[in-house]
């Protein structure tokens, strides 16, 4: 698992580092550091459950404000006949850039239960 927490850790670090000229950077580095910061502990076999149980909720509360979002995932999907998200990288489009924050955010999930899930087999 420990090289899995490499690869997250760094995928972070780029993201973050990416979200200079996002139009929340604001929001996402921070978001995306964190995550950084939460692989950087399980790489050190630290694994704080309250913080984990408060990422989780965040993550998923905002993953899921952006899923029924009036420009979201449901809105890309339906109205916008899922129209690519990487057809170019400025997201002029609303629900395309929520769509693609969504995806996100379900990394971060993905990286956060990976560790908590490990940690509690551990313990």
């Amino acid at each position: 698992m420990k090289w899995v927490n490499y690869i997250f850790l760094v995928l972070f670090l780029l993201s973050a580092a990416l979200q200079y000229n996002d139009p929340d950077p604001y929001l996402w580095i921070p978001i995306y550091l964190w995550g950084a910061w939460l692989c950087w502990l399980a790489l050190k076999k630290k694994f704080p459950s309250v913080l984990y149980l408060l990422s989780a909720l965040f993550y998923i509360g905002y993953a899921t404000w952006l899923f029924i979002a009036p420009d979201g995932v449901i809105s890309w999907a339906k109205e916008h006949d899922a129209e690519s998200l990487v057809q170019t990288m400025k997201a002029t489009k609303p629900w395309i850039e929520q769509s693609r924050e969504f995806g996100g955010l379900l990394i971060l999930l993905l990286s956060l239960f990976l560790n908590w899930f490990l940690a509690r087999k551990k313990t």
